[in-house]
């Protein structure tokens, strides 16, 4: 039977190590362990697992020094650190650090399992990310794309696969999000490599120039045509014209446009050779062109003959897990460019940059990032360092708008508002809230996959103190009885007996 993932458990007590490899071989995964941070080095390569789940406080090298260390080594392993209870500072210092989550002592078995199931399926993403990035490259085309969400996963994998064909591509997505660069790629890609790649503007001619453009023109064909002109077309022969905005053609124009697609033949404006080119479109609009169709401002035999292949650029507030990666790559850039020793963001501009909507997408990060630099007069980029606009929807103790909030945000913003109130303690919070202490618990696991699981409160504790570790031969022990809440993304194998 197929392993589910491989799973290297880091801890310096030998009873949970083992508990913990017990537990999740039943569930499919194979394990491997270590007993300090030093060991599992030395297996992060041997072993190659998916994820490193790690103890925080170990002698010698702890599980932030691991991290740390592994990353050097460009390691793809997804980690989850374990921390008692009464150290989630740590904890959440870790998940800063690249941590993609974390799990409090005495393990809950059913978070557990959902924790790792979610670590493995991230891991497994960013090392297909990777395959993908690297395939590219090795035919030159691999541009600043930056990010391991699945979306542009799944975008990467699309662009490899439609590059080597003759297929016109129609790349959908906002303005800003990377239209260009995604047709640069697919040319690149493409067999039509060393020819041409000819990029035209349709939303920036008028109609009798966009013609000209595209086609060419015959001298005296119009007032100021004293010499003949060759079109984009006829110079990207054998290579590939990339049509941004295409949604702004004018419909006269389309028609010819559309003949060309069909037959390959044009003529120049104002002459009567018959030319034929053999070139590829690529073209790319922000628009919703089944609307436009609607409105009759784009013709339906053109769209199918542009849309046979459909690439969809997300944009960046759909992909906000991807924003600090992006935001260190123009970081580099600018500060390399500027002459400056800036290498990072600070917490806060970090909290401005994930809460903020970018309409802009990346271009309008890109443009931010620069800015700061700019700006910046220290090692890191602050809050402040940022534009107006960004960092003053940075998460504050203002009540979220409604309407304008969705649920999710509402009830994040209430358990971390009353944690806080509640100097981090989650019985007295629960009370409050009328829920569970275990909801909070498990609500605050899912908090710390994206964002810092509080917002400038005390770290969450038990009233009783720090959470004993488990000893003995025995599973991690789940939490108390009482709670009586099961959450709703619990795995059909979580939710059958637990650990004993």
């Amino acid at each position: 039977m197929a392993s589910r993932g491989r799973i290297l458990i880091v801890d310096d007590e030998a009873n949970a190590r083992a508990a913990l490899s017990e537990i999740l071989r039943e569930e499919g995964y194979s394990t491997e362990t270590a007993a300090d941070g030093f060991k599992a080095l030395g297996k992060l390569e041997e072993f190659q697992p998916d994820v490193v789940l790690t103890d925080l406080k170990m002698p010698g090298l702890d599980g932030i020094g691991l991290m740390e260390k592994a990353q050097a080594t460009q390691s793809d392993a997804t980690f989850v650190v374990m921390t008692a209870f009464g150290s989630i500072s740590n904890a959440v210092e870790a998940v800063k650090k690249g941590a993609y989550n974390y799990l409090t002592k005495p393990l809950d078995f059913s978070v557990l399992a959902v924790v790792v199931e979610r670590a493995v399926e991230r891991s497994r993403l960013v090392q297909e990310n990777g395959r993908l990035r690297e395939r590219l490259r090795e035919r030159n085309a691999f541009g600043h794309v930056i990010g391991s969400h699945p979306s542009m996963v799944k975008l990467l994998r699309m662009i490899e696969q439609v590059a080597p064909s003759r297929a016109s591509v129609l790349i959908q997505g906002e303005t800003g999000t990377g239209k260009e660069l995604v047709a640069e790629m697919i040319h690149r890609a493409s067999p039509r490599a060393k020819a041409p790649l000819v990029r035209l503007n349709c939303a920036a001619l008028s109609e009798s120039l966009l013609e000209s453009e595209l086609f060419g023109h015959e001298k005296g064909s119009f007032t100021g045509a004293v010499t003949r002109r060759e079109g984009r077309f006829e110079l990207a022969a054998g290579g590939t014209v990339f049509l941004d905005e295409v949604s702004e053609i004018p419909l006269p124009t389309q028609v010819k446009l559309l003949r060309f697609l069909q037959e390959r033949t044009f003529e120049r404006v104002g002459g009567n050779e018959t030319l034929k080119v053999d070139v590829r479109i690529l073209a790319a609009t922000n628009r919703d062109l089944r609307q436009r169709i609607a409105e009759g401002l784009f013709r339906e035999d053109l769209y199918y003959r542009l849309n046979v292949v459909t690439l969809e650029i997300p944009p960046l507030r759909e992909r906000v897990s991807d924003v600090p990666e992006l935001a260190l790559f123009f970081l580099r850039r600018y500060a390399q460019e500027n002459g400056k020793r800036i290498d990072a963001f600070s917490d806060d501009a970090l909290r401005a940059l994930a809460a903020y909507g970018w309409p802009g997408n990346v271009r309008e990060l890109e443009n931010a990032v620069e800015r700061a630099v700019v700006l910046c007069d220290g090692p890191r980029i602050e809050a402040r360092h940022l534009p107006t606009s960004i960092h003053a929807e940075a998460p504050s103790s203002a009540v979220p708008p409604v309407p304008g909030t969705t649920i999710y945000d509402l009830e994040r913003f209430a358990i971390l508002r009353t944690l806080e109130a509640c100097k981090g303690s989650t019985s007295k919070a629960a009370t409050i809230l009328g829920i569970s202490p275990r909801k909070i618990q498990y609500k605050l696991h899912e908090y710390a996959s994206s964002t810092p699981v509080h917002d400038g409160g005390s770290a969450p504790r038990h009233d009783g103190g720090s959470a004993p570790r488990h000893d003995g031969g025995s599973a991690p022990k789940p939490p108390a009885e009482g709670g009586g809440h099961r959450n709703a993304e619990e795995t059909p194998q979580s939710q059958r007996s637990r650990a004993p």
